[in-house]
């Protein structure tokens, strides 16, 4: 359909327009729910779902530990036909899903990371000390690597410790 000279721009070419009176947006608006995909909802659902997700890891965590036996014991119980073992493996899962949605949550959140460490951590309230956008994503990679050595340095240590003991009769 074309435009005609003085007519209202159309809700593609406003949705799509670099104004920065506009707010900004994740995606544009939905065709079928109109809803706008701004920053604030995208953190306010991710907020959601990490709520919902450590719910059910703290749920999940204290059936675990307190409804099972220990797990040397928990051979042959089952609750609602789910074993030790997999009610385990749920918890583990509902950790790296956490896990993945805090590093999202902090990924949205690093610019103002990076201004809290620069601004409040080291002092420094000169404009020119704010790190570009490269710098901040250099810092956020080194930061990954670091704490992922960390849990590496963890695991590689403990699986050098572990022993087998066997249980006398």
């Amino acid at each position: 359909m074309a435009q005609t000279v003085g007519a209202s721009p159309s809700a593609d070419h406003v949705r799509n327009s670099p104004n920065p009176a506009l707010p900004s947006r994740v995606g544009g608006a939905s065709s079928t729910t109109g809803i706008r995909w701004s920053r604030t909802i995208v953190n306010f659902l991710l907020d959601a779902v990490l709520l919902a997700v450590l719910t059910a890891l703290i749920a999940v965590g204290l059936v675990v530990q307190f409804v099972f036996p220990p797990a040397t014991n928990a051979a042959g119980w089952t609750l609602w036909g789910y074993s030790y073992n997999a009610w385990s493996r749920w918890q583990f899962g509902l950790a790296g899903i956490l896990t993945l949605g805090v590093l999202v949550h902090v990924m949205l959140h690093w610019t103002w990371v990076c201004g809290v460490v620069v601004n409040k951590l080291m002092r420094r309230k000169i404009q020119s000390a704010q790190p570009d956008d490269g710098t901040r994503t250099l810092y956020g990679v080194a930061t990954l690597i670091v704490l992922l050595a960390v849990i590496g340095v963890v695991v590689a240590a403990a699986n050098l410790a572990i022993q087998f003991s066997p249980i006398s009769p």
